[in-house]
């Protein structure tokens, strides 16, 4: 009996749809805009975009993006790392995060296909032993051959998780300078939590003056 696995450990995007629409560059003022993703795991995504409509570029540090809660509390972001661990049990983000290198599907048929060589070879040697060099060779195949797939799915795993930070990242809010008529944008991770509002810290890049924008947290 044969059993042919083929596997591979690629990360879909951890987030399953980016908004496109962005916040639009309004003469002298910044526009900024927010849109809470459903909350994955114990993570909340939430969309954050900013356009410069000023003469004066503006400096945008997503550690100085923050959620208040009922009581005006401050929560900080989590790094995008963080953010993937502690969203790493939900079904949305199982497969960037956890990656189903092995369906259930799969994993049944690996463990099926060992049982029944093993099994075989188990009848041949009456289970009192391997009473011929041909039943113990059967076993080992056996044991040997759901060891290396398991084992090769372990290193896909991790190549998925790889490929889910780096996804993350990838779609996150950068530190960036934000010049007049520009506009920039990305998720930012917040804990799980009951949230009304969005606080945003900008730096005026002439002044150096800190500017604070509040938004409804959506």
């Amino acid at each position: 009996m044969m059993v042919a696995i083929a596997g591979c450990a690629v990360a879909p995007a951890p987030i399953a749809h980016t908004p496109n629409v962005v916040a639009t560059p309004e003469q002298g003022r910044v526009a900024v805009s927010v849109a809470a993703a459903p909350t994955v795991g114990e993570v909340t995504p939430v969309y954050v975009s900013v356009a410069n409509g000023t003469d004066a570029p503006r400096s945008v540090i997503p550690s100085q993006i923050f959620a208040l809660n009922s009581a005006g509390e401050r929560v900080a972001p989590l790094p995008p790392g963080e953010a993937a661990r502690q969203a790493g049990g939900a079904n949305e983000l199982e497969g960037a995060v956890k990656s189903a290198a092995i369906s259930g599907v799969g994993g049944a048929a690996v463990g099926a296909g060992a049982g029944a060589i093993a099994g075989a070879a188990g009848r041949s040697a009456g289970w009192y032993g391997f009473g011929s060099p041909g039943a113990g060779a059967l076993v080992g195949t056996a044991f040997g051959a759901a060891g290396g797939i398991f084992s090769g799915a372990e290193k896909g795993q991790s190549k998925a998780n790889q490929q889910a930070n780096q996804q993350l990242e990838a779609v996150s809010l950068k530190p960036e300078e934000v010049r007049k008529d520009f506009t920039v944008s990305g998720y930012v991770f917040f804990p799980k939590g009951s949230y009304n509002q969005v606080e945003m810290l900008l730096v005026d890049r002439e002044t150096g003056d800190t500017q604070v924008i509040t938004e409804p947290w959506h």
